[in-house]
């Protein structure tokens, strides 16, 4: 840990203010440090592997029957693996604030405050290796979708989606740093993230289309930006109208990383 830690640069200008390019280095010291210690600790890339195998074989063989009708597995993996790469985002997002609570706890985060480095490059550094995760996630999920007869007919629009997950997953990212920073251990953060994560996810359209759900529960996955995220990874990998979708996944992830990213930086840099 310490070895890792010792490789982040201490340059600063002579003010007291860091520019662009020192960012970027400190940036780039500490996903070198985040990366050797998932190395060290390969246990920590788990969820990212385990997780779209099992949710995957859950859904499409629990659900998948029910909701498309027996014997048509292979059209809801075209329906369900679009959304689960919405919802990869989220629950890898949630592993982001409680890894860094436990930074915290280890006292790593007060060596680097300790450092005269930029304290947003911390914070960054963090998203960087996470969006890394998401990939790995994703890729799993992809070619468990495949094994299971996923079709897709647009291959740069299904470079498209996984695209539009990342940028969406990254601007969660944000909330949880800043549950990170704020809550006292890992423990109140899953609880917390839960809370808000599953009716989030099970009411959108990850799982199943809304046009069943009771008027007050359509209002609501209506607006709700996993619904969004979930048919516009479908319309951009198979086909249909996806722009007004794209818009709003894109305005909600600037809205989300607008807010919460300046507040995760200043708890961070408040912190006692």
């Amino acid at each position: 840990m310490s070895a890792a830690t010792a490789t982040v640069p201490a340059a600063a200008a002579d003010d007291g203010r860091i520019g662009p390019r020192g960012s970027l280095r400190h940036i780039g010291a500490l996903v070198r440090r985040n990366l050797l210690w998932i190395r060290q600790d390969p246990e920590s890339m788990m969820d990212a592997v385990l997780m779209p195998i099992v949710l995957t074989l859950l859904f499409v063989f629990v659900f998948g029957g029910a909701i498309a009708g027996k014997g048509n597995h292979d059209a809801y993996v075209d329906y369900v693996v679009p959304g689960l790469m919405a919802m990869m985002g989220m629950n890898i997002a949630m592993g982001v604030g409680t890894g860094f609570s436990q930074d915290f706890r280890s006292g790593v985060m007060d060596r680097f405050r300790s450092l005269p480095i930029a304290r947003s490059s911390v914070l960054i550094a963090k998203i960087v290796v996470e969006i890394g995760r998401m990939l790995v996630a994703t890729a799993i999920l992809l070619t468990v979708g495949f094994l299971l007869g996923l079709s897709v007919n647009d291959v740069p629009g299904l470079l498209a989606a996984v695209g539009l997950s990342l940028v969406f997953g990254s601007s969660i990212m944000w909330i949880f740093l800043t549950m990170g920073v704020t809550m006292k251990n890992a423990q109140t953060i899953q609880g917390m993230g839960f809370l808000v994560l599953m009716p989030l996810q099970f009411g959108s359209s990850i799982f199943a289309p809304t046009d069943s759900m009771p008027g007050w529960l359509r209002a609501f996955t209506d607006h709700n930006p996993l619904s969004s995220l979930a048919d516009a990874a479908r319309g951009l990998m198979n086909g249909g109208p996806v722009a007004h979708d794209v818009w709003v996944t894109l305005i909600w992830s600037a809205v989300i990383t607008a807010v919460m990213a300046p507040v995760a930086i200043r708890k961070f840099r408040t912190k006692s």
